[in-house]
């Protein structure tokens, strides 16, 4: 029996990635802030990746039960959308701590049950190595350092015979959809800087997210990753081609492009 845990296990693509993966004879440890009941080869693992007692604490439980893991998968994040100079600085630490923050403290205090041959695959974004877009950038910032963080754990746990990969998701139809869309309302509502900006941003992410993927491709690719034997550092699944085509373009002509389509006209 393989062992595997997965943090995030009951929001879209992390439950998702449950079924699967115990559809192909793994044994997961569902770790979530919210829990459900046990299940055949699935264990609910209540744990907040914020707070390293909590993580602490999980491992334990979880060294109860095995004394190896084959594999880490990371889904535990959050999505935010605001201006950089207008949001809370709570808020902006928040996401850090989650989408950050909580994958090393996984990382580091789960370490120990990682052998030569076990896999490390992080949920980032195919904003991760674009450049950041307006209104978007505190979540692209995350998901690009959780990218930088994870290359960087590649290269040194490489050295322990554990892969360490990425998954560059675009838009997925999830809940996290649905709060991208309520955190777009309440940005439109509450911004006293850029009012018609971003109800010509909203146009801009709906549109995005209007091109979304099923959660459980990504839970086919994550199986997929944790099915190679060596497991190469970077999988994309649905990229958006009008995101890549702006960030071929210098990045003075990428200001200038946006600039045009959110500015207010006189």
């Amino acid at each position: 029996m393989k062992y595997v845990l997965v943090t995030g296990a009951y929001g879209g693509m992390g439950e998702k990635t449950v079924q699967e993966l115990v559809r192909r004879g793994y044994f997961v440890f569902a770790l979530d802030k919210k829990v459900g009941e046990t299940e055949e080869n699935v264990m609910p693992v209540q744990a907040d990746i914020t707070d390293k007692e909590s993580v602490r604490a999980a491992f334990e439980r979880v060294g109860q039960v095995c004394d190896e893991l084959f594999a880490i998968v990371h889904f535990a994040g959050v999505y935010m959308l605001d201006s950089l100079v207008e949001m809370d600085e709570k808020e902006f630490e928040k996401i850090f701590q989650i989408n950050l923050f909580g994958a090393f403290y996984i990382n580091k205090i789960f370490l120990p049950l990682l052998k030569a041959g076990s896999k490390i695959l992080l949920t980032t974004s195919e904003l991760a190595p674009l450049d950041p877009l307006p209104f978007t950038g505190v979540y692209a910032v995350t998901k690009s350092a959780l990218d930088k963080y994870a290359y960087s754990l590649r290269m040194e746990l490489q050295l322990l015979g554990i892969s360490v990969s990425v998954l560059r998701a675009g838009a997925v139809e999830t809940g996290m959809l649905g709060a991208s869309t309520a955190a777009l309302e309440r940005f439109c509502e509450k911004t006293s800087l850029y009012p018609v900006n971003a109800e010509r941003f909203r146009k801009i992410v709906g549109s995005v997210e209007a091109k979304s993927v099923p959660p459980q491709k990504i839970a086919k690719k994550a199986a997929h990753v944790l099915g190679k034997r060596a497991p190469k550092f970077v999988y994309a699944v649905n990229r958006n081609k009008l995101l890549l085509l702006l960030n071929v373009l210098p990045k003075r002509v990428q200001c200038a492009v946006i600039k045009r389509i959110l500015k207010p006209k006189k």
